[in-house]
């Protein structure tokens, strides 16, 4: 029995092995390669450096190295292949360097698919070592094959380590006339600043997001796909100016039509995006500061349940605020790339809020948004932003509640304060002339009524009379004793503003948050006159008391050394250190205060 198996024939057709497939079967190239700019007109966004590039090539004043910066997606590595290409651009008709790309040259289909022999492109993400510039360097010396110049693209190039920058410098400073250096890099301050000097930089901005638009709107045409003009706004915008991250959405956005002939909508781009409908969150930013509670928690918990993200909720709730005030401050002419409808409403909520209000809204919006990225529940967190954001548009700015106080304190008739009992040997019933000439006893009879604080009636030796200045006040603290307050006033209290009755003052950080009470407190105590006493964090206040004595101190000992006396002194012995300065006003003082506490305790 013969168990060979049978011949086959020749004709047979050989089982597929997988390994070769018709042309056709090519994998889909995505929109962000496929329409990758091929010509410096291609590039949108980006026209400063476009003229200034083509009036350098016109001029003939070619840069040895370019450093290109920017963010991610804005066209550095097809600006750095462009760049090379125009250097080495040659066609039957042009033999030299030039931004006009059209028609392709020779060496622009090698260079636009990193195949050229010439144009060597490293990414210093993953070859960081001085033996990788080493390699750079060695191949410096030689002329370039077939190209005009040797040119190295290097992308990411703050990722290089400091000693690779260092084998890069000379080099980098004089190369020779056949080699051209491009970088790219998102990080620019990451580059040292001897590299930096030795390139002519080029920022490439983010595209706005009208152009951005636009482009989508003519690559969608070209891939035969109708988006509605919102839905391409809501791509722009979420892109951030990414020309890469909007044509990948765009890639994505375009599935999201292909089972019907109907256009994209901007719900359907909504929902990809997980983005919450800007209309329900205007609304739930005019619930929060209109101080409806209820209706704000029941507007985030059904944007949630919708698949919204807390974060980004926060986020539009912040920007919405930005163009309140930027309303606020412009008007409705405000360029805000909203709708007409909306910054009608923006406009009519930023009539009831003013600019302190507005900026201490934004403060509160940007502190919860890095709560709700960082907190184990963001819905929590993002309601509790929404709480704090609602408490704090029904309150007043500083400055208006210290003029509310004080108009208050203005319109009030002073009431009379009972009569003190006459002391022993005084007359029962003084003519009222014997007091006419007396302020203070004329202020003891008449004290205002207090609006801050609550005082028991002020024992006539016990009243002075309030503080005129601030300089005043730390003297009444030192002549009172307060040790406590003293020392905390002097911390702690930035001076914004002060006048008899009203102080208004930017608290240093870790005051006690008790200070205003105690101080206005005391001051009605010891004055008899109410004294309104209000912290704000929004003003900025002048120096705290100790940091004056410390800078006055350091002033003084300036003074003193450059004195021709003491500088003498200091010549002839060259170890001696200046230690302290006091003026004989000071020295009397010390002598005084020491008989007084001798007497004190004899």
């Amino acid at each position: 029995m013969d168990d060979a198996p049978p011949d086959m024939p020749d004709t047979a057709d050989a089982p597929p092995l997988g390994l070769d497939g018709p042309e056709d079967r090519a994998g889909y190239t995505v929109l962000a390669r496929k329409y990758r700019p091929s010509r410096f007109e291609d590039l949108i966004g980006q026209e400063a450096m476009v003229k200034t590039l083509t009036n350098a090539f016109a001029s003939g004043r070619i840069a040895h190295a370019y450093m290109l910066t920017g963010v991610r997606g804005v066209g550095k590595t097809t600006t750095a292949r462009l760049i090379a290409r125009a250097l080495n651009y040659k066609t039957s008709d042009v033999d030299k360097p030039s931004i006009v790309l059209d028609p392709p040259g020779e060496h622009c289909a090698a260079i636009q698919k990193s195949a050229h022999v010439d144009i060597l492109e490293m990414d210093a993400a993953s070859r960081t070592g001085v033996g990788d510039i080493r390699e750079i360097l060695e191949g410096v010396r030689y002329a370039p094959v077939s190209a005009r110049y040797k040119v190295y693209v290097i992308d990411e190039v703050h990722m290089l380590s400091t000693s690779a920058f260092n084998a890069l410098l000379k080099t980098l400073e004089e190369p020779p006339p056949h080699v051209k250096f491009i970088f790219a890099t998102t990080e620019i301050r990451k580059v040292p600043v001897t590299v930096l000097s030795r390139c002519q930089r080029f920022d490439l901005k983010r595209v706005d997001r009208d152009e951005l638009a636009a482009h989508l709107k003519g690559i969608a045409g070209k891939e035969g796909a109708t988006i509605e003009g919102d839905a391409l706004a809501l791509i722009a915008r979420a892109a951030e100016g990414s020309v890469r991250d909007a044509l990948s959405l765009l890639d994505q956005a375009i599935v999201q039509g292909s089972d019907s002939a109907a256009p994209v909508t901007a719900l359907q781009v909504r929902d990809m995006l997980g983005l919450a409908d800007r209309a329900r969150v205007l609304d739930l930013l005019e619930a929060a500061l209109s101080g409806d509670h209820a209706k704000a928690l029941a507007e985030i918990a059904d944007l949630y349940d919708a698949g919204a993200d807390p974060a980004v909720v926060t986020r539009d709730c912040l920007d919405f605020v930005h163009a309140i005030t930027r309303v606020k401050v412009v008007g409705e002419g405000a360029d805000l790339a909203e709708a007409k409808e909306t910054v009608a409403r923006l406009a009519g909520i930023a009539e009831g809020l003013s600019l302190a209000q507005l900026t201490r809204l934004f403060k509160i919006l940007l502190t919860g948004l890095d709560d709700v990225r960082q907190a184990p529940e963001p819905l929590s967190a993002a309601e509790m932003t929404l709480l704090r954001l609602s408490s704090a548009a029904s309150l007043p700015s500083p400055e208006d509640a210290a003029r509310m106080i004080a108009e208050g304190m203005a319109g009030k008739e002073p009431a009379p304060a009972p009569k003190p009992d006459a002391p022993s040997g005084a007359e029962p019933d003084a003519p009222a002339s014997q007091h006419r000439d007396d302020p203070l006893q004329s202020r003891r009879e008449t004290p205002p009524e207090p609006v801050v604080a609550e005082t028991e009636p002020v024992a006539p030796d016990e009243v002075v009379e309030g503080p005129k200045s601030f300089d005043q006040l730390m003297a009444l603290l030192e002549r009172k004793r307060d040790i406590r307050l003293k020392s905390d006033v002097e911390r702690f209290v930035r001076p914004v503003s002060y006048k008899p009755g009203s102080i208004v003052y930017e608290p240093v950080d870790h005051a006690p948050p008790d200070l205003a009470q105690r101080l206005s407190r005391a001051l009605s105590d010891w004055t008899g006159a109410t004294w309104a006493v209000l912290p704000s964090k929004d003003s900025r206040g002048g120096e705290t008391w100790a940091e004056r004595r410390k800078r006055e101190r350091r002033e003084l000992f300036e003074v003193t050394r450059r004195d021709p006396a003491v500088a003498e002194v200091l010549k002839h012995f060259p170890d001696a250190e200046l230690v302290d300065v006091r003026s004989a006003s000071e020295d009397d003082e010390a002598v005084s205060d020491d008989e007084d506490q001798k007497r004190e305790r004899s």
